[in-house]
């Protein structure tokens, strides 16, 4: 039996019928990261000692919590208490919370050890996770290339087997885009889904969510995440049943739409367009309604309206000397500062214009179909060939530019590993859901999946 590869559920099952310790499960987790991790830099901080103490206890003191015993790996950007949560900037490299994010919480209550925090780019800022304090991670799939971000480290990790399951957040694409390059199934809910408190994302912009090798893992990890915490400005209305129920239920006969025109302008590689069109054929076969449209999302000024508020972000945070930001987000910082209130009022009036208007094509449709990426996983440093900080933003555009609009629109949005480039590197597809409509997604992943299995994939370095 190889543990390493076995999906976070049947771990779980495995536990509970006593066939498996939670300390076996963290010791094989434990000497992978070891033994492979010096060459992907997925992690950035292992709790061996820890993991393995809380291991003995859950093994020690059995438990109804759904997960009990089974590890996970959490990212970096988010607050876990007693260990060190860098947010991967020199101007956190020491910190050490004493709180938990409320979906860490949730995470803890449902059994799960932590095995440790994964890499990210300085505060989730890019799509590229190379971090001047924590290092570059690289794609299991092929080192010189790029695992994708912000959730980086969160998806090679789990692609080489260093986790069963991940969790990782989403504010412009940085589930899905890793998922996408590291050949794994990424989910970002729908906006409110997964509470941010006792913080409040950026114009909703923002959220927690799973990276897995199945979606029966992801289906039930966000079940774990999921739920309103009192003051939450956004929630979604409560599943009617639990999302893992939705895996093997039918999805009925659905309006899809697919496309490969993206949101942002950009060309769009052969083999990105390949895979959508592929994955809109198998959607036919399987009896769904498939017609190729696009929707109503070009607008002219969505990159700048978008980067007025997305610059925001880095200057939230309370750093009292600027020079130990990355050029990048000290640039963005400065140009936060400078922009004027009325400046992003008017920015945030437009994205929500432009999303009442986007999530109106859902009226007479269930699914859109895109693919997650326009290029597959570009090489290290790709995003550095630009000058400065809105370049390099609008160099994530060219390689992200179909995954943002989903951001302002807060619908679901799942990138689904059915294709590999002629190099051996996955390429995604993007499936949106219409508007609280994580159940649908859920139910429509679980058909392809079945319909198309990727669980066996694995990349050569695991």
């Amino acid at each position: 039996m190889d543990l390493a590869f076995l999906p976070a559920t049947e771990q779980a099952r495995l536990l509970r019928a006593g066939d498996v310790t939670s300390v076996e499960l963290v010791e094989v987790y434990l000497e992978r990261i070891a033994r492979i991790d010096p060459e992907l830099n997925a992690y950035v901080t292992v709790r061996a000692e820890e993991a393995l103490a809380d291991a003995r206890r859950a093994d020690a003191e059995p438990s109804d919590a759904p997960f009990h015993g089974v590890p996970i790996a959490i990212k970096d950007l988010t607050a876990t208490a007693g260990t060190r949560t860098t947010y991967s900037s020199r101007a956190f490299a020491d910190y050490v919370p004493d709180f938990d994010m409320a979906v860490v919480r949730r995470i803890r209550e449902a059994g799960f050890v932590l095995l440790g925090k994964t890499n990210t780019p300085e505060f989730g800022t890019t799509a590229f996770t190379e971090s001047e304090l924590n290092g570059v991670t690289r794609n299991p799939w092929n080192l010189e290339r790029t695992p994708g971000g912000s959730s980086g480290g969160a998806a090679a990790a789990l692609a080489a087997g260093l986790t069963p399951v991940a969790h990782g957040s989403d504010g412009g694409g940085s589930i899905r885009i890793p998922a996408s390059c590291c050949g794994v199934f990424g989910l970002k809910p729908s906006r409110g889904r997964v509470s941010s408190a006792p913080f409040s994302s950026l114009e909703g912009l923002a959220t927690s969510g799973p990276l897995s090798r199945t979606v029966r893992d992801a289906a039930a990890l966000l079940d774990v995440m999921e739920g309103y915490e009192p003051g939450d400005p956004w929630w979604a209305p409560p599943p009617e049943r639990p999302f893992a129920d939705e895996v093997g239920a039918p999805p009925g006969r659905l309006r899809i739409a697919f496309t490969r025109e993206p949101p942002i302008p950009a060309p769009v590689a052969s083999e990105c367009a390949l895979a959508v069109e592929e994955a809109a054929l198998l959607l036919a076969e399987l009896g769904h309604d498939v017609r190729e449209e696009t929707p109503p999302w070009r607008e002219d000024d969505l990159m700048h309206a978008f980067l007025t508020v997305w610059q925001v972000g880095p200057a939230l945070h309370p750093i009292d000397d600027p020079e130990l930001l990355t050029p990048l987000n000290r640039e963005l910082v400065e140009s936060a500062r400078t922009c004027s209130a009325a400046d992003y009022g008017r920015a945030v009036a437009a994205l929500q214009a432009l999303a009442r208007r986007v999530v109106g094509f859902w009226d007479d449709t269930d699914v859109v179909l895109t693919p997650t990426l326009a290029l597959p996983p570009v090489p290290i440093r790709w995003q550095e060939a630009a000058p400065g900080a809105i370049e390099q933003l609008l160099r994530n555009a060219e390689f992200t530019p179909f995954t943002a609009i989903v951001n302002l629109t807060g619908q679901p949005a799942a990138s689904l590993p059915l294709h590999w480039s002629e190099e051996g590197v996955p390429i995604g597809v993007q499936a949106i859901g219409p508007p609280a409509g994580d159940a649908l997604l859920l139910r429509l992943a679980a058909q392809v999946e079945e319909a198309r299995p990727w669980l066996d994939r694995r990349p050569p370095i695991s």
